[in-house]
């Protein structure tokens, strides 16, 4: 078991030394001090409240991606219109915050915002599904599509409903407005961080829940070991296709509400600046594992934050180049562990256990 956890280990950590030599060698090109890059990426990071806070608001919208990348994968599908699926769910939760009246109490809003957020998502991702299953159409190709289709949709949508001379809609009532958590914890004063993190917290823990302790779980996992197993298991592959796609689509959809509910408290168009892109990157770091993905949102809020702290001594690509050092790592590294972790004596009767457990639930 010890050696097991070690060798999961290399990975990252092979990763975090290759990133901390890239960004030395970098740092020395420009002609500055690797020493202080490190300092000011720590102080405007996790070395101050300030700095926390905001690496919790950057890594929140990519929690919700990056779980609804994973949440499709663990099914066999590769769901690459999170971009649009984040997008619609802003567009959702700010139209409808803002058309409940004024008084409407918080009870109430909150629930109908999310639910029209994870709804607009959810019908998007049905969408790459349907096609999937009735046509045959390759979910990459239709979830990539969709995300032009959403742009272009925005673009002329936004013509009726921005407020004049702007890019963004009305304001969403008070009731629909999700609090920022300096107002309980002060020493975040200052920064973005909002009650959406905490709405992020709970969703993973429900895909941790649903992935392993449920039917339909179980269900989505067999499909993604093996289609053809599953067909012979009776699973209607079609409808799981669907579904899967519609749940992925629904929780990246809630990620708008980190933004719209948290944040600015309306739609602003082009907020997303590719966070649900990035999604991809975060599911495959973190294995498709809802607790993964969470330290991978993590990790990439945290180079996010870094890339503004370090600005002023180097340019801001560096932590580019450093998330690219980190994903060319880990995608370099990880097959070699897995042939070490298949060569441990465990490792049979670990499969054996699996494949039992594929047998039914």
């Amino acid at each position: 078991m010890r050696t097991t956890l070690v060798l999961r280990a290399l990975p990252p950590l092979w990763a975090a030394l290759c990133a901390l030599a890239a960004a030395s060698a970098l740092t020395l090109l420009h002609g500055e001090s690797p020493r202080e890059l490190y300092r000011l990426l720590w102080a405007g990071t996790w070395g101050s409240a300030y700095g926390i806070g905001q690496v919790l608001f950057k890594a929140t919208p990519l929690l919700f991606c990056g779980l609804g990348v994973a949440m499709a994968l663990r099914a066999g599908l590769f769901n690459i219109g999170a971009e649009g699926q984040i997008t619609v769910g802003a567009f959702a939760a700010a139209l409808s915050g803002a058309a409940l009246p004024a008084a409407t109490p918080a009870w109430l809003a909150l629930p109908t915002v999310l639910l029209c957020a994870f709804g607009a998502g959810a019908a998007l991702g049905a969408v790459a599904g349907l096609f999937r299953w009735l046509a045959g159409a390759h979910e990459v190709i239709v979830t990539m599509m969709l995300n032009f289709v959403v742009r272009a949709a925005m673009v002329g949508l936004g013509g009726h409903v921005f407020l004049r001379e702007s890019v963004h809609t009305a304001p969403v009532v008070a009731g629909a407005e999700l609090p920022r958590l300096s107002r309980y914890l002060p020493a975040l004063h200052g920064s973005a961080a909002n009650a959406s993190l905490l709405l992020g917290l709970l969703v993973c823990a429900g895909c941790a829940l649903l992935l392993s302790r449920t039917r339909a779980g179980f269900v989505l996992r067999t499909l993604g070991s093996n289609e053809e197993a599953a067909r012979a298991a009776g699973v209607h592959v079609g409808r799981t296709w669907t579904w899967a796609l519609a749940l992925a689509g629904g929780v990246a959809g809630l990620g708008g509400t980190n933004f719209v509910l948290g944040y600015k408290h309306y739609y602003e168009d082009g907020f997303s600046g590719g966070v649900g892109y990035m999604g991809i990157a975060v599911a495959v770091l973190g294995h498709n594992r809802p607790l993964g993905v969470l330290l991978a949102a993590l990790l990439f809020g945290t180079l996010s934050q870094g890339g503004l702290a370090v600005h002023a001594l180097v340019p801001r690509e560096l932590i580019d180049v450093l998330t690219a050092v980190v994903l060319l790592t880990l995608a370099a590294s990880q097959p070699a562990v897995q042939r070490l972790l298949q060569a441990q004596p465990g490792a049979r009767r670990e499969k054996e256990q699996d494949e039992k457990d594929k047998e039914g639930p």
